[in-house]
């Protein structure tokens, strides 16, 4: 009964608009007052405290530092035109223009939101100029920006590790091979309305023009393999190779002359401002997090579906059902940070893999980006001109 209490709470907090963060940590004020525990308040400051000085939430805001500078400094023209010059002539032209440019940008920023709204913008612009819908091209661009968190390196795989303490190293491994499918899938929804839409194409372009987008392209494109390569091979962790994406960005901005230095504190504002956003809602839901857990919250839901003799398939699916519903009304980690705390003791129990377990949750809040009223990427679409 307590547990749906509580979350009928939030739910209702949220649904008054109320932020996230501010939703999260009024309900366990709420609650252990009204459970006449008030005394306990006095660890709100030292959960929210703990909940994000973790070393490994260190890599979120050098990534989204990374992905800003990357928007800034030209690299995402330069990747533009080599996708272009790759898969530009096949059925869907700039349509897998899109998706290939979002799957080797997704190897440098691993965040669906920097994707949308900075490469997506060349893209969307690009596609509009060609003859593409405007809506269209928009819903093109939002979901193959999706990509990007599932292709390491990932801000969500970052999130998930430092919140449950599995290797963000494996975690990365673990998304090649479901966002490699998920681009080929991508792809051949494009080829298929190609015909139907009648979608134009540009010209297949030369031996000449591929070497020369190839050349324009070719340090923007060692970005993820000095990455992951770093990571897989022990030379720094993960969280180290987000500063590696940051300082290597900068290098990057600066010498194609495209990153000025009157530039610079326009992109730390808005890096700072992305990172205290998340953070802050991280810091919340470390105090609403130790409210389920002194109510015993997993361990009953727990109880009860031992009791009625789940298996981890069945697990899995009331897990999807669940983020799915959430993805209309929550920010992708937003749902993470609620409900990984209840999901992952439940999934461990029933022997489901916590590496794959992951995968699968940022997976569906990649769905949730694309699902309205609150879809992340819709919103970052919107604005497009």
């Amino acid at each position: 009964m307590v547990t749906l209490l509580i979350f009928a709470l939030l739910l209702a907090l949220i649904i008054l608009n109320i932020p996230v963060a501010v939703a999260m940590g009024l309900t366990a004020i709420v609650f252990f007052v009204g459970l006449d525990q008030g005394a306990l308040l006095t660890m709100l400051p030292q959960r929210m405290y703990a909940s994000t000085t973790s070393f490994t939430l260190l890599a979120i805001p050098f990534f989204i530092l990374a992905g800003n500078l990357m928007n800034t400094g030209g690299i995402t023209n330069r990747i533009f035109r080599f996708a272009k010059a790759i898969v530009g002539h096949i059925p869907g032209g700039l349509g897998q223009v899109c998706v290939i440019a979002n799957v080797i940008f997704s190897g440098m920023s691993g965040s669906a939101i920097a994707d949308a709204a900075g490469l997506g913008q060349i893209l969307h612009k690009a596609m509009v100029d060609n003859g593409f819908k405007p809506k269209f091209s928009a819903a093109i661009v939002a979901s193959a920006a999706t990509i990007g968190p599932v292709i390491p390196p990932s801000i969500p795989f970052v999130l998930y590790g430092a919140l449950t303490s599995v290797s963000v190293s494996k975690l990365f491994l673990a998304g090649f091979i479901p966002g490699a499918l998920m681009a080929i899938a991508m792809m051949m929804a494009i080829a298929f309305l190609a015909k139907r839409y009648h979608l134009p194409k540009v010209k297949k372009a030369d031996s000449k023009e591929i070497l020369e987008a190839t050349k324009e392209a070719f340090l923007p494109l060692l970005t993820p393999v000095i990455i992951v390569g770093g990571i897989l091979s022990g030379i720094f962790t993960p969280t180290e190779a987000a500063v590696v994406a940051s300082l290597y960005a900068l290098f990057l901005g600066i010498l194609f002359k495209d990153l000025k230095l009157q530039d610079l504190p326009r992109v730390f504002w808005i890096s700072i401002r992305q990172t205290v956003s998340l953070l802050f809602i991280i810091a919340a839901a470390g105090f609403f997090g130790w409210l389920t857990i002194h109510q015993k919250i997993p361990d009953g839901i727990i109880l009860s579906l031992t009791e009625m003799s789940a298996t981890p398939a069945g697990i899995l699916a009331v897990t999807i059902i669940i983020v799915l519903i959430l993805g209309f009304f929550l920010e992708g980690n937003a749902i993470f940070i609620i409900t990984i705390p209840l999901f992952l003791p439940i999934a461990q129990k029933f022997g489901i893999d916590v590496v794959n377990f992951g995968v699968v949750m940022t997976l569906l809040i990649m769905v949730g980006n694309l699902t309205p009223p609150v879809g992340m990427c819709l919103f970052a679409v919107s604005n497009y001109k």
